[in-house]
Order: C-alpha cells, then sequence, then structure tokens
C-alpha cells in the first residue's frame, strides 16, 4: 500500500484553519491572533500565510497583519455563475413532491409572465395537476408570480396593472388593482402566495420564494393540486422550508 502523504495533509488542514480564523476576523488580524486561534506555532502561520499571499488567497495589509484574498472572490464568482437553481432546487422539490404527494413547481420571471422550467411529482395520485416546463403564465393570476408582484413598489405595480390590463381568466382572477394590491400585502406579511382557482379553476396553488445569495428573488416554489385536496394548514409551512433550505443552498443568509 502506498503511504498517505501525512505531512502534505497537515498543512492543507493548517491552511484552512487559517482561513477559517480570517474569514471570521472583522478586520486584518495579526500574526499572533491568528496563531492563537489555530493552535499554530506564530512560524508556522507565518509560513502558511506566506503561500497564501503568493497564490491570492491572502493579502498582506501590513508587516504583520492579514486579510483574506481577491482569489475568494474571483472564485466565489466562478461557482456562483455555475450554480443552476433547477439542479440545486430539484432534490428538494422530489422531498416536497412525496411529503404532498401533489405535483411541485419551479418557476422565473420573465417580463409580465411567470416561466415554469422545472417539475416533479408524486405518483401516488392518479389525478395530478401538470405545469409543463416552458409553460407561460400571467404574473397576477399565480401563486409565484405574486412573489415577485409584492416586491414591486407602487409605480412598478401600477405600470404592470395598466401592460396587462389584469385580464381575468377566471371568475377568481384579481383583475382590480386595489384588490391586487391588498393580496400583495398579505403576501409580503405572510412570506407565501396563493392561488386561489385564479389561473383554472379547480386547481389551487401555494407558492414561496427561493433567494440568491444577494437576498433577490430569482424563483417561486410551488405546490398545484386540485383545490378539494389542497391541504393549506399542513402544506404551507412545508412549501417556506423547502423554498428557504434551497435559498440556503443557494447561499442565501436569512
Amino acid at each position: 500500500m502506498i503511504a498517505e502523504p501525512k505531512i502534505s495533509i497537515q498543512v492543507i488542514d493548517r491552511m484552512m484553519q487559517l482561513i477559517d480564523a480570517l474569514a471570521a476576523a472583522p478586520a486584518a488580524a495579526g500574526l499572533k491572533a491568528l496563531a492563537a486561534a489555530t493552535d499554530l506555532h506564530p512560524s508556522t502561520a507565518h509560513r502558511i500565510l506566506g503561500v497564501m499571499v503568493r497564490c491570492g488567497f491572502a493579502d498582506r495589509v501590513e508587516p504583520g497583519s492579514y486579510r483574506l484574498g481577491m482569489r475568494f472572490l474571483e472564485l466565489g464568482n466562478i461557482v456562483r455563475a455555475r450554480l443552476d437553481v433547477r439542479v440545486i432546487a430539484l432534490p428538494f422539490m422530489r422531498e416536497l413532491a412525496q411529503a404532498t404527494g401533489e405535483t411541485v413547481n419551479l418557476s422565473v420571471r420573465q417580463g409580465d409572465q411567470i416561466l415554469y422550467v422545472e417539475r416533479t411529482s408524486d405518483n401516488r395520485s392518479m389525478m395530478r395537476v401538470v405545469q409543463m416546463v416552458g409553460a407561460r403564465a400571467p404574473l397576477h393570476i399565480t401563486a409565484a408570480g405574486k412573489l415577485f408582484l409584492a416586491r414591486e413598489d407602487a409605480p412598478g405595480l401600477k405600470a404592470y396593472a395598466e401592460r396587462t390590463r389584469l385580464e381575468a381568466h377566471t371568475p377568481n382572477s384579481l383583475c382590480n388593482l386595489a384588490a391586487l394590491t391588498r393580496e400583495l400585502a398579505d403576501v409580503n406579511r405572510q412570506g407565501h402566495a396563493l392561488d386561489q382557482e385564479e389561473a383554472e379553476l379547480g386547481v389551487r396553488c401555494i407558492a414561496a420564494g427561493v433567494n440568491d445569495d444577494n437576498g433577490q428573488l430569482i424563483a417561486g416554489l410551488s405546490v398545484s393540486a386540485p383545490a378539494d385536496r389542497q391541504k393549506l394548514a399542513q402544506w404551507t409551512p412545508l412549501v417556506r422550508g423547502t423554498a428557504a433550505r434551497i435559498s440556503r443552498a443557494l447561499g442565501f443568509v436569512a
């Protein structure tokens, strides 16, 4: 058997300790403080920090004082650019579909519409509500769309109403700006949105927002079900909790 390169692994472990210590420091940290925080001898910490400075993972602010380097920002931007919310969300969506027994959708905003980008469902029910990937719907008649409208200010919401004329799709659709504004205030207060047979009679939906690492709303997670099967009190915390878990996986810190 080939002997494990223990020395190299030990150096990597010590470097990770220093990275954690630098990340925890509110400002540039001195060598003595870093050595104490990591239980490393100052000479060992100095040697590893020297390598980190040369590689861009640490900056020497002044002699004996260090902070995290710009290389972490570069790598973070690469990771962020490669994150696909669909890929991140799908395992969580499957868990939610299994817990509810209904169809789970992931949608994003495109202009004045919601675009469904991913879906999954549990196979226990013979009758399921299916939103096809690639399908679109106006924002004001969908639970996910209301999440995005709730982030609009008053002029933005008024402009949306003027562009779309708040066209009704069912007798339950909110086609009055005052009623929609009241509904969106409830969305912001509650942290979730509802579609009460507003897009299609006989279908109800619960949605919660997915945020990225900057706190921006980037997607809506929703559960759609026949109206007589919806379990609002039971499913609402599940939808909100799952959306929060996806957000954390994307780097969001509440």
